[in-house]
């Protein structure tokens, strides 16, 4: 069996808080639809999927800062790297303003525009991996 190093600790972490913020919002995208016949429901289902993606996202800013100091890297990993952070930036803002949008537009465009960026963001992390 091979040991477990803290490098393997950092991805696991990483790995998992991605599977649950971008995860989370595909499930979540797909489950509206089906929740908004039930007074309420869709409201309650995000407030309850705040309470373990914004963690999640921290978990990625932190392990993703981690990751960024633990070696060296090329020229190229280093202009995805920060492509990737724009998209992981743009990913976070938007789903904040999603979470205090009033109107369905506004609830649509920030969802749509936070679930792209994290399903970049994510394509990104698995080409640097």
């Amino acid at each position: 069996m091979l040991s477990v190093t803290l490098a393997d600790v950092r991805l696991f972490l990483h790995v998992l808080a991605a599977t649950v913020w971008v995860g989370g919002q595909i499930v979540l995208g797909a489950l509206v639809p089906a929740l908004r016949g039930f007074d309420g429901v869709t409201k309650v289902a995000a407030r309850r999927f705040n309470l373990i993606a914004w963690p999640a996202f921290g978990v990625l800013v932190l392990t993703g800062i981690w990751n960024m100091t633990s070696g060296e890297m090329s020229d190229e990993a280093q202009m995805t790297l920060n492509v990737k952070m724009a998209f992981v930036l743009l990913s976070g803002v938007a789903a904040f303003l999603h979470a205090r949008a009033t109107s369905k537009a506004g609830l649509a465009a920030w969802g749509a525009l936070g679930a792209v960026g994290a399903l970049v963001a994510l394509f990104f992390g698995v080409q640097l991996g």
